[in-house]
């Protein structure tokens, strides 16, 4: 199986990253995504093959819209074949364009799904507007379930090259939520929020602002613009006052 020996020519046990980089090689796409979701936490993206998967992922974690989103929520397959119809614009104002700038023109999304457990959704863009056919289709959705049974059964490993591999961007994420928590005295489906508006607002990567807010480069307070003034320099005006 196409997932396997992409593990063995890494040397690594079978991790989703192989799931990605098989399904890119089997399929008419050009890039792959596999984010872990959940109803209680915030998601977060776990491998990319691509920058422009990478923004994908990215987009739909900060946005809060997009295939992705509605595939994990509705439970089935989001497959859209042309990011600039009508129908979708409507559908996703902001997303839509937003990844047509990102270099995607298509993107098809598949549940992680075994009875009622779904930990993720695998994404697949290409960069012409076109559909998967059935046979495609049959494949795409074998890759997303076997994408589903590593999460389940294995944890990530270290992915090789250029592919991505990004368990450990969820626990800044959380670390800054808490810490907004702390500091706008909101729980932590409102702080999240609040994170995600404003990386979305200044145009950033939500990692970026998590980062900024764990070293202590950003702080937000309530009903106001985030003061950016670094801790340091905030202690030094107190002494001088």
């Amino acid at each position: 199986m196409l997932v396997a020996e992409q593990a063995a020519r890494r040397g690594a046990r079978v991790s989703v990253v192989d799931v990605c980089v098989a399904a890119v090689t089997a399929l008419p796409v050009g890039g792959a995504g596999v984010s872990a979701m959940s109803r209680s936490t915030a998601s977060h993206p776990l491998c990319s093959t691509d920058d422009v998967s990478a923004q994908l992922e990215e987009l739909q974690l900060t946005l809060g819209e997009g295939p992705r989103v509605d595939a994990f929520a509705l439970g089935v397959a989001v497959l859209t074949p042309d990011l600039l119809s009508d129908e979708v614009l409507d559908r996703w104002p902001v997303f839509a364009p937003a990844a047509t700038e990102a270099g995607a023109q298509a993107v098809f999304a598949f549940p992680l799904q075994i009875g009622a457990i779904s930990p993720g959704v695998l994404d697949l863009y290409a960069d012409v507007a076109d559909e998967l056919d059935a046979e495609d289709l049959a494949d795409a959705m074998a890759f997303a379930d076997t994408a589903t049974l590593i999460l389940l059964d294995t944890a990530i490993d270290e992915p090789d090259g250029h592919v991505r591999d990004l368990g450990g961007y969820r626990a800044e994420i959380d670390q800054a939520t808490g810490i907004l928590t702390e500091q706008l005295g909101v729980g932590i489906e409102e702080a999240f929020v609040r994170l995600r508006a404003h990386a979305y607002a200044h145009g950033r990567r939500l990692a970026e602002v998590a980062a900024d807010v764990v070293a202590r480069r950003l702080r937000f307070a309530p009903d106001t613009t985030p003061d950016t003034t670094p801790d340091t320099a905030r202690d030094e005006a107190d002494d001088d006052a």
